[in-house]
Parts: C-alpha cells; structure tokens; sequence
C-alpha cells in the first residue's frame, strides 16, 4: 500500500533510499514496533493497561514522532547522496523533528483546550507558535525527500496560500491569513497536518499494511502465483490470464503498483514470452493487471481509506463500490488476452510444468481462509478498524503451525522493518498532503471555487468530468495517487457533486483517472516497470498498455454517469447495466484485438476489417455505456442504438469467417 514513484522503477537513477547501519536498522525496527503498539492500544481501546486514554491529537502525534523523524534517516538530502551514512545535517533535522513532536504530545491538551489553531497570537506561548512554524518546515522537507519535488513545490504554495490569498485572481481570491495564524492553524488544529490523510493512516491504513506485509512474509505471492498457473497455465494466452489472476490477488493485498510488477512479473513475464506473447505485450499486461489491483476490493490502496474519510461513510461501503468497477476492468483485460491469444493462434503453457491445484491448495488453504474472515469481519460484520489486525494475527498463527514459510528471528526482523519503511514513507508524503487540505479549511476557498467551475463549465456535468479527467492524468504523472486524489477531492469533486452527480462515483471517478497516468505514456511508470522486467521497449510497452487496459479510460465515465454499476441505485437497473457492460466490454476487446468470440479472427473479413471492428468497438462502447441518469438516453434507447450499430458487424463478420479458405 505504499506510495509508488519513479524512483521505484530500476533504472530510473541514483538510489533514493539510504543503506541503513546496524544502529539505525535497529532504531528504525523498534519505533515501527511502538508505531504498531500505538495503534493496536488505540484500536482496541487498552488503556495501556494502566487506564490512561490518550487524545486523538496525542495519538496521532506519537505517530509522527516515531515515524517523520526516520524520514531523513531513509532518505538522504537528494538520491545517490551520502547513501552509505548519515551526515551532521540529517541528524540534526532528526533530532529537531522528534523534539517537535515531543513538546506538540506534550501541549496537545492545553493547545484543544485554547483552541490555539484560531488564536495562536492571543492564547499560544510565542515558543509553542514558534514550535509550529518549525514543524511547517520540516513537515514539507520530509515530503519532498519521500514525495519528489513536484510534491513538495504544489504542497508548499497551497500551504502558504492563506497568507496571499487576498491578491490571488479570482476565483482563487480569499481574506489573507497572517504567517503566525496560518502556521498555528496547519500544527494545532485537526485539519491540517493532522487533518484527513494522517487520521485516515492512524485509524485504518496501519493495520491493512501490517495485513500486506504479513501476507508477503508468510509466502502468499509464491502461492497466489501458483494457484493461478494451476487454474489458469495450461488454456491459450494462459501465462497472461495467469499474470491477471496472481496480480489482482496480490495487488489488491499490498495496495502498491510498482512492487506488484516487480515482484509478480519477474514469474509471469518470462512465461508470457515463452508462449508467444511480444516482450512489450508480456510487460504491458503485467502493468494493466498491477495497476487495477490497487482499484480493488478488499484491501484497495491507502486512497481509498482517505477517500472514506472525506465521505465520512465506512471503507466497507468504498470496497463494496469499487467491486464492480474492477470486475469489469479485469473482465476486459481476460477478454483482451484470450483475443489476443486467439487471433495469434497461442497454445498454453505444457500441462506437465503445472503445478497440481490440489497440492497447492493444501499447502496455503490458509490464506484463502484468512482472506474470508478479512471479508466477513469488513463487509459483515462492520469491524474495519479490528479486520486486519485478527486477520494478521490468524495468519500469523495458521503460518507457524501449517507452513513450510515458518518464521524464524530474520522473517521477524524483515517483517517489522519492511513495514518501517512504508509507515516512513506514508507518514511523510500525508502528513505534508494534509498541508492543502489545511489551507483551502482556513481560507474556507472551496465554496466559492465550487462556484466558479459550475460557471465555468456552465453547469454541464461531461464538461466538468472531462475538466476533471485531464487535471487528474496530468496530476497523476507527477504526483502519488493518493496527493492528487486529495488535491482533486477538495478542489473538484465539490463541484462536481453540486452538478447532480452521485459522491462516491464522483469520488471513485477521480481515484480511476488518476490511477491511469500509470499505463499512459509518456509517465507509466507501472509499463516502465514491466518493460524494465521484459527488456522491451518502455515506449512500446506504454502503448501496448494504454491498449490492452483502454476500458480504465471509459469505466470512470460509465459509473460517474450513471452509479448503479457502483451500486448506488436499484437492483434491478444494476442487473440490466451490469449485462449489457458486459456484452459491450467483450465487443470491444473483440474490435481491439481483431478477432471476436464464436466468430473468430476477424482478418477473414478482408478489406472488410477495419470498418467492422470500428463498428464493435463503438456499438460495444454504447452497450456499456449505461442509459438512464445522466445520460441522454435510456436504457433501452441505449441497447437498442448499440445493437443498431453492432448487429450488422457481427453479422458480417460471422458469415465471412465461414466463408471457404482460397485453395
């Protein structure tokens, strides 16, 4: 669940990560142990044992004093410096920031009482303002070493924005905020630094990367890998279906694009090309199916925890809606690859070299089982915040008692370390998103710009999603998903509700097109990642990913205009919308590739080709299209217009594929 960047992409530069000495390893382990122990006290109200409760603003505190002060002891001043120790300057930065942190603890309950965050300069000492203004600037250095500096330059003007909100043009103009105000508002009050990304991190998104973590130390990924080579291996195209059923299991564990490529496709990637499939199309599929993992249920990236946050409704619900979505996304890239495979005339990989279902079941039933309870105890149930944690802890137990993955002290070590580094890199790049949040809370900016963009757009819905959809693949290419998702929520998604459209499709709508940036060159940092493991072409492999995942460019569209398909609405319009998405997915995947289902490929049609899979791909586009809502037809206007347009294709198509060869 991890922030992904270019950095994680081999190849792409200097190392950014520091090699830490046995001393500072040490360090790191023991404070994500405290992390941890922090949150589980927290979740499970324990008191500590001793009946001392500790206030949100002191939880979330302890947080960051544990964790941003290790930020500039992973991550050095710039990549590829002083990567093998730490200078004077780096521990100094940490040795200030734990201070901070330790005297915010320390004045959490008399700055609440004051209400400091609105009359710093009247009820703060000038230290405690003074402290805030400090742990400003260190919040924004940690973001730009774990985040890059596009993070930090857009997270820096919008944190300084209050102060010259009042000479900004319309409609970013506001009343200004003086420097010692705003400082005071971003430390002390809990929409800030300690607004929705840290709370969302503190409450929920821990216990889900314990999840992740433990999953990957207990050798699921071997087993997922395995279970879909046994289900899938041995049917046409099957290394790639394999590639689908592995990363969208696994991803949809860990939450991470780039470590999802990279670890599942250095297996399914060789056994792609091994079967016909071009180096660029082997590590294109890999990015396609990685990337939709984070879109999916039941433990989708950190995004979505921030993104039920800001609706202020359970992340069971965002899972749930997200369900159909990402059924649709992969059902396109399974119809995609066995087009592909077909029109190829590709066989499966030889049945011999499959490893048996039933023996691999046996061996990691228990992941399975895990899996389940995770879901009952999220969707069922309704305990989000206890899920992971009785979820790891039955993983843990079922591992050391059944496993051959049987942990000893190095596991343990890797286990706590591993998650270290991600609670660092989360902590830093949320605590500093939490800066734009705070401000546009300040300057109360996001009424009067919600305004603005309906007027601009002149109350016209497609226009603002389509405003919405290129802001957030440019944002998408030079931001983490989960800043651009935040910096969309606050500055668009408002907008967009006033428009009529449903919260969570616009919310979900936003995540999709930010998550596209990853497979859409010139950025796609997910195919370079999977070209990096085919030693293909990165460029290539962008376009062949931009072709085999293209449904992630209209599903957003589908479900924003009519939010049945996120089940927002009545069963039975869900039902007909779900089908005819499915009718239309597969007559686009057919009109994509060149060779359609029970008909065959499509190249018998002769100079007839191309005008029938553009007939497919656009009839198909219209069956998935939902009707209704805020569309311009209706349903049954919708399928009928859609069978207008692909019937004639398919017709043609069926009767020139059983025309008789030429001798």
């Amino acid at each position: 669940m991890s922030e992904s960047s270019a950095d994680d992409v081999p190849g792409t530069g200097p190392s950014r990560i520091r090699h830490l000495s046995p001393g500072w390893r040490a360090l790191l382990i023991a404070w994500t142990v405290v992390s941890i122990a922090l949150c589980f006290n927290q979740q499970f109200t324990l008191r500590f044992f001793v009946g001392f409760t500790m206030l949100d603003t002191e939880y979330f505190w302890g947080l960051v004093l544990v964790l941003l002060p290790l930020a500039f002891i992973v991550y050095p001043l710039k990549p590829g410096l002083h990567v093998d120790r730490v200078p004077i300057y780096d521990l100094a930065l940490f040795v200030l920031s734990s201070a901070l942190a330790i005297v915010l603890i320390w004045t959490a309950r008399e700055s609440a009482a004051a209400g400091w965050e609105y009359s710093a300069a009247d009820a703060a000492p000038r230290w405690a303002i003074a402290s805030a203004v400090a742990m400003w600037v260190v919040v924004l250095e940690a973001l730009r070493r774990a985040g890059g500096w596009v993070l930090f330059f857009i997270m820096a003007a919008f944190s300084l924005f209050p102060i010259f909100a009042s000479v900004m043009p319309a409609p970013f103009s506001a009343p200004s905020v003086a420097v010692l105000d705003t400082a005071a508002y971003h430390i002390f009050s809990r929409e800030s630094v300690l607004g929705i990304p840290m709370r969302a991190f503190a409450e929920l998104v821990i216990g889900f990367l314990v999840f992740g973590t433990a999953l990957q130390y207990t050798g699921a990924g071997s087993f997922f890998i395995d279970f879909a080579f046994a289900l899938c291996g041995r049917y046409r195209g099957g290394a790639a279906k394999v590639a689908i059923f592995s990363s969208g299991l696994l991803g949809s564990m860990s939450g991470s694009v780039i470590s999802n490529v990279l670890t599942t496709g250095t297996m399914t990637i060789p056994a792609m090309k091994r079967t016909g499939f071009k180096a660029s199309v082997a590590g294109a599929i890999e990015a396609c199916a990685s990337t939709g993992a984070v879109l999916a249920p039941p433990v989708m990236g950190a995004t979505a925890f921030i993104m039920a946050e800001f609706l202020n409704i359970s992340y069971a619900e965002v899972a749930l809606a997200a369900a159909v979505p990402a059924a649709l996304y992969y059902f396109a890239l399974f119809m995609q690859i066995d087009f592909n495979a077909g029109r190829n005339a590709m066989v499966g990989l030889p049945a011999a070299e499959m490893p048996d279902v039933g023996k691999v079941f046996r061996e990691g039933w228990y992941f399975i089982f895990v899996i389940i309870l995770l879901v009952v105890l999220l969707l069922v149930m309704k305990r989000e915040n206890w899920a992971p944690w009785l979820a790891t802890g039955l993983l843990l137990i079922l591992n050391q008692l059944f496993s051959k993955h049987r942990w000893g002290w190095k596991e343990v070590v890797g286990f706590f370390e591993g998650n270290g580094r991600v609670f660092v890199e989360l902590v830093a790049i949320l605590a500093g998103i939490g800066l734009l949040v705070g401000a546009f809370s300040l300057t109360g900016l996001t009424g009067s710009l919600t305004n603005s963009l309906l007027h601009m757009a002149g109350g016209q819905p497609l226009l603002l999603m389509l405003m919405g959809a290129l802001t957030s693949f440019i944002l998408g290419m030079g931001m983490t998903i989960t800043a651009c998702y935040i910096f969309l929520a606050v500055l668009l998604a408002p907008s967009l509700i006033q428009a009529g459209l449903n919260p969570l499709a616009v919310h979900l709508f936003i995540m999709y097109w930010g998550m596209v940036s990853f497979i859409t060159p010139p950025v796609a940092l997910a195919a370079f990642a999977g070209a990096s493991v085919a030693k293909a072409n990165p460029i290539d492999t962008g376009v062949q990913a931009m072709k085999i995942g293209s449904i992630i460019y209209f599903v957003p569209f589908f479900f924003v205009m009519n939010p049945s398909l996120v089940l927002q609405g009545e069963a039975l319009d869900f039902l007909g919308h779900f089908v005819t998405a499915l009718i239309g997915i597969t007559l686009v995947c057919g009109g994509l590739q060149g060779y359609q289902g029970l008909i065959g490929d499509l190249r018998r049609c002769g100079v007839l080709e191309w005008p029938v899979r553009i007939a497919l791909i656009v009839g198909g586009l219209m069956f998935a299209a939902p009707g209704g809502g805020h569309m311009p037809l209706s349903p049954l206007q919708m399928t009928a217009a859609a069978t207008a347009v692909s019937l004639p294709a398919l017709t043609l198509a069926w009767f020139m594929a059983r025309r008789p060869r030429p001798a």
